[in-house]
């Protein structure tokens, strides 16, 4: 066949093409790349979705296969061909590629960097699959033909080999046997020294399920509001409906999520749960693995990269019936979802805020959309976008008003501390209460949002302060370990015995870490047990679990921390919340810090009274007659919520509005302020030209923070009021951007729907 003519790069339609495939290559690069098929035949039939190695520049890249195509706007003649094929399956099936093309259009990032973040690390280089094959256990020719009364001695042998033999004669996998039954090391072995049962391989897709325990299956009646609500989204399995489970704390969200996966997993599905932090995992896994049958697939950043894709793999073959995840398990396999829930909805940790920038709430709607099953969204505390599309029916709003069981809501006082004496950061009300709670044999939470031991170490001879020699920001100061740390670009120093500037000896700590007032609490509560739950006291693993189980077992009197406890964790013997030194959250410059504010406070007042204790939280101030703090005490979180939606939409802010942050950072102070103005000449030209008035440009200004980790960052807002004239803008300015010529060490981004505006 001749060569197609170079004028147009493009064969003959009349004629057979080439197999062009389209392969997006792991760089932060937006477009595809055309590639012709390997010269040797590929071991598996070349489909979307597969991993291949490419020749790109004067080296070689991973790629994935996106497309298959007979026509390339290439000079054919030119193009490579792939170098192998690297996967034996489709790593990614077509709904998640649809939902990854969809998420980097969006958020206009590079289809290669949204691609290869849904995969684990290591497939990210040309590494081979784990061994799909699936560790079991099966029972030998002995063991199936064994007298069962003969083990009526040894009953866990017994019971064991006869489930062998009853439920999966051909092998049953390790982590269903152990998800259904706990620990059973000790019992497999005596069953193996017997030679009644033998290690196993296990082929995909041939692992039967084990139901749970039997004295696991009975959960709690549920209330009316919990049934109706569970009615609801069970009658829309099987299609697309979003739903806001709106629940105030302790209402019971968690078993409404169990009946609703029991119910996926009955017909054979895939249920999805994402929430916004590792330390809600295990709690939520212990309560799935006691009550639903299949084993849990847990994906989050804490675990060993083997793990982590173990457990990837389990998910996308089908295995595990139920994924437990953070954010980023929004786009893990799972061949036959049905069902998504993403817990804690309002929570700001659901924004990815580096590389690529994606909201795991949103992606989760959109992938309920593209796949037709129903997504939840459930918090007690909304945010305010999700309740503007509850309030215009867009999802459907479940509400319960009411706590589960016997539990009642606490009720919320503001203490005025101004003039009032101080110890240990409490006043003397608060230390009464607590003392009164400890006498009862309760439990007392105290919440101060700020770790170490004090933010600020200062001169008292000359005025000097400790700060960051690289961000615009003060030094924190700890004690274990010693050090000065900035908890902004994680630099840290010894602590100076002498001034740095006058070689004076009168250092002085000011303000209050959850670090000093652990050291505080303890000459005032000598014989009360204290534990400190941060992110300096929770660093190594199995701490956090070991922390809340001596918590739970009533080991602990005073439990206080950081916002760490805010999310999603049930004491039942706490009785009383004392709310610490917030004051400075209600005069924030960002426009979310009223709605983050009040979230806190009615995440943290919600761990108080979930048993059938009464409780109670004291929320400390010196600005009681503030209108946020005022609307929460009268009419909660619904009544604050919907004076700020109103607000919002008179000053044209999101939900009523939409959002774009670019962002640039560099070694200089002046270098991103003129990126950023050209990026708005820019933009200007494209909005005068596509007639799009309603797109404003605020910026270029410093950042909040103008010098973080020794460079210099600037931002420029875009603000439009729909949706479809920002994205079509953003589509031809974010190309225009990245073809800006910009000086050496230049780094900027685009934030679609920015969270933080620091």
């Amino acid at each position: 066949m001749d060569r197609p003519a170079p004028v147009s790069h493009v064969p003959n339609p009349s004629e057979p093409g080439p197999t062009i495939l389209r392969v997006a290559v792991a760089a932060p690069l937006a477009e595809l790349f055309d590639y012709l098929p390997p010269v040797s035949p590929a071991p598996v039939t070349l489909t979307p979705g597969l991993r291949l190695l490419v020749p790109f520049g004067r080296g070689h890249r991973v790629g994935m296969l996106l497309r298959i195509a007979s026509r390339t706007e290439q000079d054919p003649a030119r193009l490579k061909c792939v170098e192998s094929v690297l996967d034996t399956r489709p790593l990614l099936s077509p709904v998640d590629l649809r939902l990854i093309e969809w998420a980097a259009a969006y958020y206009r990032q590079p289809i290669g960097e949204a691609l290869f973040t849904a995969l684990p690390a290591r497939l990210r280089d040309p590494a081979p699959l784990l061994d799909e094959r699936i560790p079991g256990i099966q029972a030998t020719p002995a063991g199936l033909t064994v007298a069962l009364d003969t083990l009526n001695r040894a009953p866990r042998q017994r019971d064991l080999l006869a489930l062998l033999a009853r439920a999966a004669p051909a092998g049953l996998a390790l982590a269903n046997l152990r998800a259904s039954l706990g620990d059973c090391a000790a019992t497999l072995r005596a069953l193996r020294a017997k030679g009644l049962i033998e290690t196993c391989q296990l082929a995909p897709g041939l692992t039967p399920s084990l139901p749970p325990p039997v004295s696991a299956l009975a959960g709690p009646a549920l209330n009316a509001d919990q049934q109706t609500a569970v009615n609801a989204i069970q009658g829309a399995l099987g299609s697309f409906r979003a739903f806001l489970l709106d629940g105030v704390t302790g209402s019971g969200k968690t078993e409404v999520y169990i009946r609703l996966i029991e119910a996926v997993i009955a017909a054979g599905g895939q249920a999805l749960v994402v929430v916004p932090e590792i330390g809600l995992t295990p709690q939520l896994r212990e309560r799935f693995v006691q009550r639903l049958p299949g084993p849990v697939a847990v994906l989050h950043s804490a675990l060993n990269a083997r793990e982590r894709e173990r457990n990837w793999h389990r998910a996308a073959l089908g295995e595990a019936t139920l994924v437990l995840g953070t954010r980023s398990a929004i786009f893990t396999p799972l061949p036959r979802l049905a069902l998504i829930l993403v817990d804690e909805e309002h929570d700001a940790s659901l924004k990815q805020q580096e590389g690529f920038r994606y909201s795991a709430r949103d992606l989760a709607v959109r992938r309920a959309q593209l796949t037709g099953c129903p997504v939840v969204l459930g918090s007690a505390t909304p945010a305010l976008e999700t309740l503007h599309n509850a309030r215009l029916d867009r999802y459907g709003w479940l509400k319960l008003p009411q706590r589960a069981g016997l539990a009642r809501p606490p009720t919320i006082s503001l203490l005025d501390i101004r003039n009032q004496p101080l110890q240990a950061g409490l006043s003397s009300v608060l230390r009464a209460d607590m003392r009164a709670e400890l006498a009862a044999g309760n439990q007392v939470l105290l919440f101060l949002n700020r770790r170490g031991y004090a933010p600020i170490l200062t001169c008292h001879a000359c005025g000097w302060v400790g700060g960051c020699p690289h961000c615009d920001a003060r030094l924190t100061l700890h004690l274990h370990p010693r050090k000065l740390w900035c908890h902004h670009c994680g630099w840290s120093q010894p602590v100076p015995s002498l001034c740095p500037a006058c070689q004076g000896s009168d250092l002085r700590r000011l303000g209050q870490g959850t670090e000093r007032l652990e050291d505080n609490l303890r000459p005032l509560f000598p014989e009360a047990g204290i534990a400190r739950i941060d992110r300096d006291s929770t660093r190594r693993k199995g701490e956090l679990d070991r922390l809340l189980g001596a918590v739970q077992r009533g080991e602990i009197q005073i439990l206080l921390g950081t916002q760490m406890l805010a999310k999603g964790h049930d004491f039942p013997g706490v009785t009383l919340v004392g709310i610490l030194d917030l004051d400075h959250a209600l005069y924030a410059s960002d426009f979310r810090a009223p709605e983050r504010t009040a979230q806190l406070i009615v995440q943290v007042a919600g761990r108080a009274g979930r048993a059938e204790r009464p409780g109670r939280v004291v929320l400390q101030t010196r600005h009681p007659e503030h209108p946020l703090l005022q609307s929460l005490l009268r009419e909660g979180y619904g009544g604050f919520a919907a004076v700020a939606l109103g607000e919002r939409r008179d000053a044209e802010l999101p939900p009523f509005a939409h959002l774009a942050l670019v962002r640039a950072e560099a070694p200089g102070e002046s270098e991103p302020l003129a990126f950023l103005r050209a990026a708005r000449a820019l933009a200007e030209g494209l909005i005068a030209a596509a007639d799009t008035p309603r797109i404003q440009l605020l910026g270029p200004i410093p950042a909040p923070m103008e010098r973080r980790a020794g460079r210099y960052r600037a931002q420029l807002l875009v603000q439009c009021g729909e949706r479809p004239p920002l994205q079509r803008f953003l589509a031809h300015w974010s190309p225009a951007l990245r073809g800006q010529p910009r000086t050496r060490g230049l780094r900027w981004s685009l934030d679609v729907d920015p969270q933080e505006m620091l």
